[in-house]
């Protein structure tokens, strides 16, 4: 994983002939891979610093990963992606970069996978596999259960179902918690049965509200591309702009905010 972004953007900085004015880092539906990974490419876009700390059930059994001095893109604006397809290794990469406030976070809450599994032989056959540690991001706060929150919201269209049309148990989930006028429910850790609460070492009520710069719908984000990426299109209306608050207000101003 981050062996693609550095390519893409040496290969970026070759063809402008300098480093770009801004950084778009997709992590959407990124269910996650490597622990490795996560804190590499967490390290191409941190100065210094912790990335991740890894707790298990003893005070002493604490493991932290850091980054290492230097940045890839020292001084470029980094947008990141984020919606609630975005789990694990990727929540470490938009928590970190976020707690260090290297990124602006766009889009819609992470799905909430912050524990680690160990898998344990058993003596005849078999094996049972045990939640072992718990990942917390660089200011404390944990990853489990709760997610990432974007800093910058982008809502989704309303579910035009009507009552009776409950083939999708996430739609029907969206119908019985408000009727039609709910948004599409993306499952996320916390829906699942059984849900392992995290210990909190801080309370972080800024990082943990949505769109703490503002919010605004897909539907206002001009298309991009091929795919007509809309939500990619606020992210670039965004670096842009160069804030949050005359991102929003050029949005009201092409009259799609």
């Amino acid at each position: 994983m981050e062996a693609d972004v550095l390519k893409a953007f040496e290969k970026a900085r070759g063809e402008l002939g300098t480093k770009p004015k801004g950084i778009v880092l997709d992590l959407r539906n990124n269910p996650g891979g490597l622990l490795t990974q996560a804190v590499a490419l967490s390290d191409m876009f941190l100065e210094k610093g912790n990335v991740l700390s890894i707790r298990g059930r003893k005070a002493e059994d604490v493991r932290n990963f850091g980054a290492s001095v230097g940045e890839v893109a020292a001084g470029v604006p980094l947008v990141v992606l984020i919606n609630g397809g975005s789990a694990s290794a990727s929540e470490i990469v938009s928590g970190a970069l976020q707690d260090h406030n290297r990124a602006i976070l766009m889009g819609r809450r992470t799905f909430g996978k912050g524990s680690v599994q160990t898998i344990m032989p058993l003596m005849r056959e078999g094996a049972v596999r045990l939640t072992t540690s718990l990942y917390y991001l660089p200011s404390g706060r944990t990853i489990q259960k709760v997610g990432v929150a974007p800093d910058i919201r982008l809502d989704l269209p309303e579910v035009p179902v009507a009552a009776n049309d409950n083939k999708d148990e996430n739609v029907e989930k969206a119908i019985t918690e408000g009727g039609a006028k709910d948004k599409y429910h993306a499952p996320r850790e916390a829906d699942l049965p059984n849900v392992l609460n995290a210990k909190k070492f801080i309370e972080d009520d800024l990082h943990s509200k949505e769109g703490v710069l503002g919010n605004t719908s897909v539907e206002s984000c001009p298309e991009i591309g091929e795919k007509k990426d809309k939500e990619l299109g606020c992210a670039l209306e965004f670096l842009k702009a160069g804030t949050a608050k005359k991102f929003l207000a050029g949005l009201v101003a092409k009259g799609r905010g």
